[in-house]
């Protein structure tokens, strides 16, 4: 009786669960969902696309390495350096990215969106404004130039686009606004870049040395660092301005180097911060004049030493066109912003009494400033 009563609960067990399960069993198999069709793309996801389409092919990838001379076996050792962005100057193949980019490699690669690759010879640098130029020979199909902006035409809360090779995933985008204008940060041994364009597009490791561009597609700045305690993107970047680039460059490309105008003086910063101290005042202490130079021909007067060689203070200079000077770095900065044949404002200390001095800048000369 209880194996016929086990047997019945068997087959009433089996009834309920096909009962349940004859949906899933007579259920056709599954097919993909049909996709839901959109509409057309939003104006301004059009313009970011194209934007997107036209300056990718002006930007470069770039790759340095070390070679390392063995002492012993006089075998050649290659190490990676490291990674950056760059982009199309002009149809001569010049590249422009950050100093510090290339700085200290023994050789650059540069390869194309396209992925033909070439070795870089370098062609000039400014570490003071952390831009350098390299240039690559293309046989054919050349990549074409960027096209260049104005940076100074620039607002706070202007759309601006980034592109280039964060962690070396290349020809990257990202967008973002202009957040303020004229910055300053502190870059290493080479002192502080000025006036720089703040934007919290996305600029990660990798991404130095690429365009940062306006909603027309323009060069408006060259990304060259970020604000982060981590070294990774954190809302706050940095590009050189456009105009900055545009007078740096073809002197890179002529020279190898920024042709500063001359101003004819030599100071020390150590001696400056001494004496502007006893002084109670802050500028350049000037130790010498050269012979000649518009300085000379202005009346700066030199430091002189006492029979007791203690420092007799000749001229301090404490403003250039209104701008205050406080060490022969920021002299030198401002210098290399103005050109030969310019006539400047010179703000100096002398005997007690502030004075101005009107200085025409001359043709470079060996040493001095």
């Amino acid at each position: 009786m209880m194996r016929r009563a086990g047997v019945w609960l068997l087959v009433l067990a089996a009834a309920v669960a096909g009962y349940w399960l004859r949906p899933w069993l007579s259920a056709p198999p599954p097919e993909p969902r049909v996709v839901t069709p959109r509409g057309d793309l939003a104006a301004d996801e059009k313009s970011t696309i194209e934007l997107f389409r036209r300056a990718a092919p002006s930007v470069v990838y770039i790759s340095t390495a070390t070679e390392v001379v063995d002492p012993w076996s006089r075998m050649v050792f290659r190490t990676r350096e490291g990674t950056g962005s760059g982009f199309i100057w002009d149809a001569q193949g010049h590249v422009v990215t950050n100093w510090h980019v290339v700085r200290g490699a023994t050789k650059a690669v540069v390869r194309l969106v396209d992925g033909r690759a070439y070795r870089a010879v370098l062609v000039g640098a400014s570490p003071a404004n952390d831009l350098a130029v390299l240039r690559i020979n293309v046989p054919f199909h050349p990549p074409p130039p960027i096209p260049l902006g104005k940076s100074s035409e620039l607002q706070v809360g202007q759309k601006v686009f980034a592109i280039g090779n964060p962690f070396g995933l290349d020809h990257t985008l990202t967008t973002g606004i202009v957040s303020a204008l004229d910055r300053s940060i502190q870059e290493g041994e080479n002192g502080a870049i000025e006036h720089l364009i703040q934007t919290d597009a996305a600029i990660n490791p990798g991404n130095s040395g690429g365009p940062l561009l306006d909603s027309a597609g323009r060069l408006i700045g060259v990304n060259t660092a970020i604000y982060s305690p981590s070294g990774a993107y954190a809302g706050i970047g940095f590009a050189i301005p456009s105009d900055r680039v545009n007078e740096i460059v073809p002197q890179l490309i002529a020279h190898g180097h920024v042709i500063r105008p001359w101003l004819g003086v030599e100071g020390d910063d150590r001696i400056s911060a001494i004496v502007t101290r006893q002084l109670g005042i802050s500028g350049v202490l000037v130790l010498k004049v050269a012979p000649g130079s518009p300085a000379a021909e202005a009346g700066i007067r030199p430091a002189r030493l006492s029979w007791d060689g203690s420092i007799v203070p000749g001229d301090v200079i404490v403003s250039l066109n209104g701008q205050a000077v406080d060490s022969m770095r920021a002299l030198r900065n401002m210098l290399e912003r103005l050109h030969i044949g310019d006539a400047v404002k010179l703000g100096i200390w002398r005997d007690g009494r502030m004075a101005e001095l009107e200085v025409v800048l001359a043709n470079p000369q060996t040493g001095g400033m």
